[in-house]
């Protein structure tokens, strides 16, 4: 079986995915205590993947920015 390309890390360019491999699954649930050692892989529960946006800086106006 392949792998999806949103899988494959590149080393330029890195990005947000939407999904997570069953290893970091797993890392996130054990972190929020939802999942522990001995519990069944199959039928995990959701983990939500966090969008991060960069905002953009507001450009101050008059002449105060010139002195």
């Amino acid at each position: 079986m392949t792998i999806d390309k949103s899988l494959k890390v590149r080393a330029g360019a890195i990005r947000n995915r939407n999904v997570l491999t069953r290893a970091e699954r797993l890392t996130k649930l054990q972190d929020a205590e939802r999942w522990h050692e001995g519990d069944p892989v199959l039928g995990m529960p959701k983990v939500r993947v966090q969008k991060i946006s960069l905002k953009k800086k507001k450009k101050a106006k008059g002449k105060e920015d010139e002195k």
